[in-house]
């Protein structure tokens, strides 16, 4: 059993949805990520997503494109990325996952990138721009080094396509709660509750379900729960977090850490 595995278990037992935060390794500097990770944990958070900083992240809004910017101007690099996974995971029980686009995979080399991952105790990884349909090898390497494959799901995948999608995704599926980007919604449409809960059928007793995109407020938490999710995925909120208060590093784990708090009790039962 994987450490996601693991979390999701734990948290069924005790009938919490999991908080799952993401923020951009590298800003605003590959220095502070670790006390950025240590504030949301300390917050709640239940698995970290990493974003492995990419030039052309196509499924992120202006947030994390500029976020990404930030950190590739900082000098941070795939590996440094892991690295940081490893000092963080080394320290805190919390899963990491890290989301990366596949170039870098590409350029690294499956077989490279899944034993670098597994020796920085990754726990999962996820990549938006690769379809199941050319993802063999990719789930073969990642099996290999018993690293969990997280896919996503979208408003417009087809019941057959979202099948094969649950089929190939390990750890949890990510859905994606509404059509476009990355980046903080008002509220949370009734569409993405009736999407909840047709990909419920699919996903109940097989894998967990986690509902990204658009989510930064404990509302919006509370009611993605109730539909059904198994977790939620906030990104947005913490990086804007983290960008307001570049200038001010002790303001901005304050902010981290309360407003994990605050997403993670509207996820309690």
């Amino acid at each position: 059993m994987t450490a996601i595995n693991e979390t999701f278990q734990k948290l069924k037992k005790r009938k919490e949805a999991a908080l799952i935060g993401y923020v951009t390794a590298g800003d605003p500097d590959p220095k502070y990520t670790p006390q950025i990770a240590e504030a949301l944990i300390k917050g709640g958070v239940d698995i970290l997503e990493l974003g492995l900083p990419f030039s052309d992240p196509i499924a992120d809004g202006p947030t994390i494109q500029e976020a990404s910017i930030r950190a590739l101007k900082a000098g941070t690099k795939p590996k440094k990325v892991l690295e940081i996974a490893k000092q963080i995971r080394a320290k805190h029980e919390v899963p990491i996952v890290i989301m990366t686009y596949y170039n870098p995979v590409f350029r690294m080399g499956l077989d490279s990138f899944f034993r670098l991952a597994k020796d920085c105790l990754v726990d999962g990884v996820i990549v938006p721009d690769l379809p199941v349909e050319e993802a063999n090898d990719y789930k073969k390497a990642a099996d290999a080094c018993k690293v969990d494959t997280i896919f996503l799901a979208a408003p417009s995948t087809s019941n057959e396509r979202l099948s094969n999608i649950v089929t190939y995704t390990s750890g949890f599926l990510y859905l994606v709660s509404h059509f476009g980007v990355t980046g903080t919604k008002a509220s949370v449409e009734n569409a993405t509750l009736q999407l909840i809960k047709r990909v419920l059928p699919f996903t109940t007793g097989r894998v967990p379900l986690a509902v990204g995109f658009g989510i930064s407020k404990p509302e919006h938490v509370k009611s993605v729960v109730e539909a059904g999710a198994d977790a939620v995925i906030v990104g947005s909120a913490f990086v804007n977090i983290i960008n307001r208060n570049r200038e001010n590093r002790n303001q901005m784990l304050l902010e981290l850490e309360e407003t994990a708090l605050k997403l993670k009790k509207a996820a309690l039962p």
